[in-house]
């Protein structure tokens, strides 16, 4: 509950126990962040100037960058006037329309203008938001070169007598606007400031041809003095050198900026709160006599709500296991990426399923098993003519060639392709804790390169690797689409990349290029690998990064070579720093996870971390786990035929979670015990989706959807 309540709870029961009111003088401040009469000031983590914008609410505004609800649903994108030299405005607003559909289906009849959306609650029929927008760059040390942006939304509604502050950490890669349509939406709609920041991985690339860069508001330069979100680090000859090699790649700030962001996901996340108190208190601080502005708005009189989906939802759970200010009330996060340390105490259990004790597997670990067999895994019976996209998304002949390759390498059995489909799949399930919820999913994400952009992506992250070390001989370039080879980036697609990139490539135009490919460096999609000799979407440089992943040959166990050993060095000391401990020090938090989710498999992220929660908190834990059945990572595919009719929106859901944190915090509201959420599939022909198909969190669920840690289990029912 938040500090008021906390505290008027504590000064009653304390005076009905006839101990003093010591602890309940009106005047008593134990505000981290000073007492009365301290003067505002900037944090030192703020770097450069801070940007200031005023949306009014009509031509332009915080949340629909002035297109409206209508807008955002549109299918045709906003266009700068001139493609090749967009303004600041032009990119930001193509960037909230292209952030926001990218996590929520903004489709007819998907739940966009009833259940969820700018629109609904709001007070015009297009939901735009007035208000204030502040922009910065921060730098958690004197020794980061790379900064990490960092943004507040300051809505017209908000109320310093009633402050409240939601956090907005993007999710993905995603750059500053990456959680607009989340954590954004909600935090503006109740009238609370939002703060945002790209936790350090964002969409900052750098053209290693030519050496442009994106500034803070996404514009390219190519100025060497300029502060840019990101640039290789290379000396000039180092990077010519490079460019005679390979020519047209491109570098970008998640993979290559060798800081292993997400290392300092919860301590970004902490920084930018304090960046929102400064903001605020520079807003409605008490005014001096000389012009300075006092601390007035401080954490112990504003409602902190920590935030965000998938990647931005880890990071804020991170920050409240790392918060020794005090800055956060409670959590509320959807489908978080948390990576929980190894605790063998507890298992997980799924009805009268198997005992999991292989759980909390790093993400790289599983997603880096899915890049080996998900493509054969695609033809597995009752997957290959079902899931949806499957055949659009994937070349099945291809995929078909990786079963074979599988087979001759020994990786899995079977007399047939559909032996040896089922093979993979089994893998997946019983070797690596794939849900198989998630099987009719997945082929549309390894169709998309999900697992193969995650893999190589995060592989440099861990490991603090850069461009030049081409990590399992992958690099970045802009690909032909009908062979592969790399060609130079279009300019009008390049102007615009910091909008339309979601961080990891493929993505705004840019592929993955396997140098190592038979012939030429080929897009890895389009690529044949040596050992093989025939297309099989590179799975030489796939199965180079599994062994990586798991420190030895992907292939036969063996020892890896010397250099690719000291590189699955690295990458597993990288890991070891994200792990999260699962402390989360007693704040009111919510989870919310899709049981369908084959991006961040459940057993080894939402479900391990309760049962680490519950573990290292014991009776302290005021977690709540909701599991959603029909529900999985990727909101937008419900837009598409198929998805439409086999799954619903878990955002309705994150909404949920974080209206019932706000009750709890603002007005002592008892948080629902932790269950699975039963959904209905809105089934053939999809007809609109209505509450009936996504019954709320219940107060006090049956004991049969019940979920328990008990004996050291995390028990699930089916």
């Amino acid at each position: 509950m938040h500090r008021t309540y906390r505290k008027l709870l504590l000064c009653t029961l304390i005076g009905s126990l006839s101990l003093g009111l010591t602890a309940c003088n009106d005047d008593d401040d134990d505000s981290p962040d000073g007492p009365d009469g301290v003067t505002n000031e900037r944090p030192a983590s703020v770097s450069g100037d801070v940007q200031h914008a005023r949306y009014d609410g009509a031509s332009n505004d915080l949340l629909t960058a002035g297109l409206g609800a209508s807008g955002l649903a549109s299918g045709t994108a906003p266009a700068p006037a001139d493609t090749l030299n967009p303004t600041a405005e032009e990119l930001r607003t193509l960037a909230i329309y292209n952030n926001y559909r990218a996590l929520v289906d903004t489709s007819a009849g998907g739940g966009y203008g009833n259940l969820f959306g700018p629109q609904v609650g709001a007070d015009g029929a297009e939901g735009k938001i007035p208000g204030d927008e502040y922009l910065a760059y921060i730098r958690i040390d004197d020794d980061t070169e790379v900064p990490v942006t960092v943004m507040v939304q300051i809505p017209d509604s908000y109320d310093p007598a009633s402050s409240c502050m939601v956090t907005a950490p993007s999710s993905g890669s995603r750059g500053i606007y990456g959680a607009i349509g989340t954590a954004g939406e909600w935090g503006l709609n109740k009238g609370c400031a939002v703060v945002y920041t790209d936790k350090g991985s964002g969409t900052g690339s750098f053209n290693m041809e030519t050496g442009a860069a994106q500034d803070i508001h996404g514009r390219l330069t190519t100025d060497d003095s300029a502060d840019v979100q990101f640039e290789a680090d290379l000396e000039a000859g180092e990077r010519a050198t490079f460019n005679t090699h390979w020519p047209d790649r491109f570098a970008f700030k998640h993979a290559h900026s060798k800081t292993n962001p997400e290392a300092d996901w919860g301590q970004y996340v902490l920084k930018s709160i304090e960046f929102g108190f400064y903001i605020l208190n520079e807003r409605f601080g008490e005014e001096t006599d000389e012009g300075e502005r006092l601390v007035t708005v401080t954490p112990d009189n504003t409602l902190v709500i920590a935030s965000s989906v998938s990647n931005g939802g880890g990071a804020s759970v991170r920050a409240a296991e790392q918060d020794e200010k005090g800055l956060i009330d409670g959590v509320a996060v959807s489908e978080p990426n948390v990576n929980p340390t190894v605790d063998t105490r507890f298992t997980i259990r799924q009805g009268s399923g198997p005992v999991i004790t292989d759980h909390s597997r790093s993400l790289l670990d599983y997603t880096t098993a899915i890049g080996v067999y998900q493509g054969c895994a695609n033809l597995a019976p009752g997957v290959k003519d079902t899931a949806p996209f499957n055949a659009v998304l994937n070349d099945l002949a291809v995929d078909e060639n990786i079963c074979t390759v599988l087979f001759n390498k020994g990786l899995i059995t079977g007399a047939d392709v559909d032996a040896r489909a089922a093979d993979a799949q089994r893998i997946l399930e019983e070797d690596f804790g794939v849900q198989p919820e998630q099987n009719l999913v997945a082929p549309s994400h390894f169709g998309a390169s999900v697992a193969q952009s995650i893999s190589m992506t995060y592989a440099n992250a861990y490991g603090r690797f850069g461009v030049e070390d081409r990590l399992c001989e992958l690099s970045l370039a802009a690909t032909d689409g009908s062979t592969g080879a790399v060609t130079p980036l279009a300019e009008a697609a390049e102007e615009v990349l910091f909008s339309t990139s979601n961080g990891i490539p493929p993505t705004g135009g840019i592929n993955q290029v396997y140098d190592g490919a038979t012939g030429v460096p080929t897009s890895l999609k389009l690529s044949t690998s040596p050992s093989s000799g025939v297309q099989d979407h590179g799975l030489d440089a796939l199965l180079c990064l599994r062994g990586l992943a798991q420190g030895t040959d992907a292939v036969n166990g063996g020892v890896l070579p010397s250099e690719q050993a000291e590189q699955a060095k690295a990458i597993a000391s990288g890991i070891e720093t994200i792990r999260a401990n699962g402390n989360l020090q007693g704040k009111p938090t919510v989870f919310v996870t899709g049981r369908a989710d084959a991006i961040l498999p459940i057993n080894h992220t939402s479900r391990p971390y309760f049962g680490l929660n519950q573990t290292v908190e014991g009776s302290d834990s005021s977690l709540r786990y909701y599991e959603v059945l029909n529900a999985h990572h990727l909101d937008a595919f419900n837009a598409f035929p198929g998805f439409d009719a086999l799954y619903v929106p878990l955002h309705r859901y994150y909404f949920q979670a974080l209206d019932l944190v706000y009750a709890h915090l603002k007005n002592g509201d008892p948080l629902p015990a932790s269950q699975v959420v039963r959904t209905t599939p809105r089934g053939t022909g999809a007809p609109a989706l209505t509450e009936a198909n996504v019954p709320p969190i219940q107060a006090e669920p049956a004991a049969a959807d019940r979920i328990l840690f008990e004996e050291n289990q995390v028990r699930i029912p089916d």
